[in-house]
């Protein structure tokens, strides 16, 4: 199995309005919730893809209680299924709410911050994670930190699944991304942002390359609607779709980390990996909510996606 983790799992909100204005009431066309969270995403998009994946980090109050009954509803891939293994606490899980504006496609992003996790709850999360390690194939470690888990808390995340002998992807920010990619994880899936704010570089090859001399063993960044660019031992590549596409792109990045880890557990080679993750992209940005993708956009991007040399 694949196991994900989510230390700041979201109750994900998505509401659809005619057009978003600035101090005015609107009305909500439609309006969906999801479980939530990057590594919660990343899941669902695996079992899509038709794997086995395990879902582990920490849920509270009623909007834990919300997402863990959505989790347990979500429709099984081919083959693919989702386990929860969430550790309780007694905080209360965030929302996220995204707001679509249908006359432009833009989204306008809400995230609350998350629980306060106590120390004992931590333990309690890391002795999970020790015994789910012993069944995983790989390790997928994604998205913000809660208040109350240690900063360095992804680089000794890192060093526990390398001591089980299991590859890990990370996907964060800021110093958790710092810390962490410090612990050489094997793939590490920043966007542009958050790679600038890493090197001091917004140029993303130049910046890539920093990143991974910083620690990872190969650097996957995603260049939102321009693709993904990959720095790596066996070369460098950069994947782009066929046109640019409108939409919800809330997920899209999670569905390139998932594109990417179930292709490298399928043993494709890297400008392979990046064509799934590109499409996989795409098509969440034209899936009607977050942490899902198009399936009829997947299979029309994947034979087009162009990967050249970087």
């Amino acid at each position: 199995m694949i196991l994900t983790v989510t230390l700041n799992a979201a109750l994900d909100l998505t509401y659809r309005v005619p057009r978003l204005r600035p101090h005015a009431s609107h009305h909500v066309t439609t309006a969906a919730e999801r479980a939530g969270g990057k590594g919660v995403n990343v899941a669902r998009v695996l079992a899509a893809l038709g794997h086995t994946t395990v879902v582990t980090g920490f849920a509270g109050g009623t909007t834990g209680e919300t997402l863990r009954r959505l989790l347990a509803e979500t429709a099984p891939g081919d083959g693919g299924r989702i386990t929860d293994r969430l550790v309780p606490i007694i905080g209360t899980t965030r929302r996220t709410v995204a707001v679509v504006d249908a006359s432009t496609g833009d989204t306008t992003q809400l995230n609350e911050a998350g629980p306060d996790v106590t120390a004992e709850e931590w333990a309690a999360f890391t002795d999970t994670y020790a015994r789910l390690l012993r069944e995983a194939r790989a390790v997928a470690l994604c998205g913000s930190l809660p208040p109350g888990v240690p900063v360095g808390a992804y680089a000794h995340l890192v060093r526990q699944a390398h001591a089980a002998r299991v590859p890990v992807l990370l996907d964060t920010s800021g110093e958790p991304l710092r810390r962490g990619i410090a612990a050489r994880p094997d793939l590490v899936t920043p966007n542009t942002a958050e790679l600038a704010a890493l090197t001091g570089s917004t140029e993303p090859l130049r910046a890539a390359l920093d990143a991974r001399r910083r620690g990872a063993h190969a650097i996957a960044a995603t260049l939102g609607p321009e693709g993904v660019l990959a720095v790596t031992p066996d070369g460098t590549w950069r994947a782009t779709p066929p046109r640019r596409l409108t939409g919800n792109p809330t997920g899209a990045g999670d569905s390139a980390a998932a594109g990417l880890l179930s292709a490298w557990l399928d043993g494709l080679p890297w400008p392979d990996r990046l064509t799934r993750a590109v499409a996989l992209a795409a098509a969440t940005v034209k899936a009607p909510t977050a942490g899902e993708f198009d399936a009829e956009t997947y299979e029309d991007v994947l034979p087009r996606v162009k990967v050249t040399a970087a």
